[in-house]
């Protein structure tokens, strides 16, 4: 295969890893709704403890593990490998989202950490049996939270969710390019991600 094209699809799934998502999605929430209002102070201690909670901790962890058992990175592609990093994530995402609800944040807030930490919970669940995408699971994650606001905010989201679902297609094909999952792993964790952002942000 084409080297450009693999390199391609490495920086690909370095950049839209599921980790970053919720950051995002604050940083969004932040800029482009009512929450604007709120004190510059807070809002960055609120994406400091976002970022703390769902990127550095759990990219930490995975890296002592990974170091600890004598594991190269691509090791971890393996099914078996991925229970403990997925445990650490779980209690990192869920001991987040206990902040937040000490903070008092809005639900539709709180949603997208309920909704990363379901996507978490059902892919570790899925990954005793068989490996699902969670890079795929992020983007659904996405997708499903983005029309679950447009309920929220009453906004029409066709173009923003195009643009989310034109990245899912190249973040899904980078996955399958670098032999990371098959086509059929990738689907399954879109809709598990589309399902667990849309119910996060919508259930009360």
């Amino acid at each position: 295969m084409n080297r450009n094209i693999i390199i391609v699809a490495r920086l690909l799934s370095a950049i839209f890893r599921p980790q970053y998502y919720s950051v995002v999605a604050f940083t969004v929430l932040f800029i482009c709704t009512w929450l604007s209002l709120f004190p510059l102070l807070f809002k960055i201690f609120v994406l400091l403890i976002i970022t703390l909670g769902t990127v550095v901790m759990p990219r930490l962890f995975t890296r002592l593990w990974r170091q600890a058992n004598g594991w190269h990175l691509y090791q971890l592609r393996e099914r078996e490998k991925r229970y403990a990093p997925y445990i650490f994530n779980i209690i990192c995402y869920g001991l987040t989202l206990y902040l937040l609800d000490r903070l008092h944040l809005p639900q539709y807030m709180r949603g997208v950490l309920i909704g990363a930490l379901a996507i978490q919970i059902v892919c570790a669940i899925i990954n005793l049996w068989w490996k699902i995408s969670i890079h795929c699971a992020g983007t659904g994650g996405a997708m499903g939270a983005l029309v679950a606001y447009s309920f929220v905010f009453g906004f029409n989201p066709t173009g923003w969710l195009c643009l989310i679902i034109f990245i899912s297609g190249l973040v899904g094909s980078s996955r399958m390019i670098l032999r990371q999952h098959s086509l059929l792993q990738v689907i399954a964790g879109t809709a598990v991600g589309c399902i667990c952002g849309f119910m996060g942000i919508i259930i009360k």
